[in-house]
């Protein structure tokens, strides 16, 4: 069973489960250092290490008058000061090419969303930094293909891989999960993540954006932690649909403790 170590935090498909959360989108500093301040509360006093997560660009949007985020300067900036103010390690995703060696300098993971899993040249560079990368299995590929994912990123140099599941697409505008994609991509040894939020999205249902129903998060995160993940994702908020991406999937964080200490359980 292969492990991979961020900072002091080891992720492991047989250690206890990692926390992984934060807003969808960067949306200031003073929001940032908030949620992730309240976040890793939660998780000390629940004894769960935690890895804040928040983009600075969301690219795959439904429609071209969708927000896109706060930037790569200015995100990079506030997830530098968030590591350093708290103390926590920092997961961000990269779009293209160009931008990996940029982020790398400041975040501890590299996340590849679902859309670019397969592509071949944003694999390469992300393995090249050295970072660990977390790559979700794209809505529309089976389980056993994330294997060839595995073998681009390691035959570029990259050892410390995360594996996620995120839902498949179920006809037009929604996801399911087939939970059996956790034990299949169990066998590569490597850590799978659970990501319970986009689990329930609801692709461009809303015609010029997704939706989602966040009261699945806590069930769907259940059954993953029952069969066994390395970790668990979730895009937390305090106000879910003031948020400008994804807040119908979003969970509430005046929730967020009663979620992980059942999860705990």
């Amino acid at each position: 069973m292969k492990s991979v170590l961020i900072n002091n935090i080891k992720i492991s498909n047989d250690k206890p489960f990692v926390f992984i959360g934060g807003p969808c989108a960067i949306e200031g500093l003073e929001h940032s250092v908030y949620v992730a301040g309240e976040i890793k509360k939660i998780c000390k006093e629940l004894n769960i290490d935690f890895i804040f997560k928040s983009s600075f660009d969301k690219a795959n949007r439904t429609s071209i008058s969708s927000k896109r985020g706060i930037g790569i300067d200015e995100g990079l900036n506030i997830l530098k000061e968030v590591k350093s103010l708290l103390n926590v390690p920092v997961l961000t995703d990269v779009h293209l090419p160009d931008q990996c060696e940029k982020v790398a300098r400041v975040v501890d993971v590299l996340q590849i969303p679902a859309f670019l899993c397969r592509q071949t040249d944003l694999l390469k560079v992300a393995a090249q930094t050295g970072k660990p990368v977390h790559v979700k299995k794209g809505q529309f590929i089976s389980p056993e293909d994330m294997y060839q994912v595995i073998q681009k990123l390691t035959s570029f140099g990259c050892k410390d891989i995360l594996l996620c599941e995120r839902g498949t697409f179920f006809g037009y505008g929604n996801l399911v999960n087939d939970f059996r994609s956790i034990p299949i991509m169990s066998k590569s040894g490597y850590p799978v993540v659970f990501d319970a939020t986009h689990s329930v999205q609801m692709p461009s249902s809303k015609g010029t954006c997704s939706g989602g129903n966040r009261d699945f998060v806590p069930i769907l995160s259940k059954a993953a932690v029952a069969i066994g993940v390395s970790a668990v994702f979730m895009e937390v908020h305090e106000n879910p649909d003031e948020a400008p991406c994804d807040g119908p999937n979003m969970v509430y964080l005046n929730k967020l403790k009663d979620i992980l200490s059942e999860l705990k359980k």
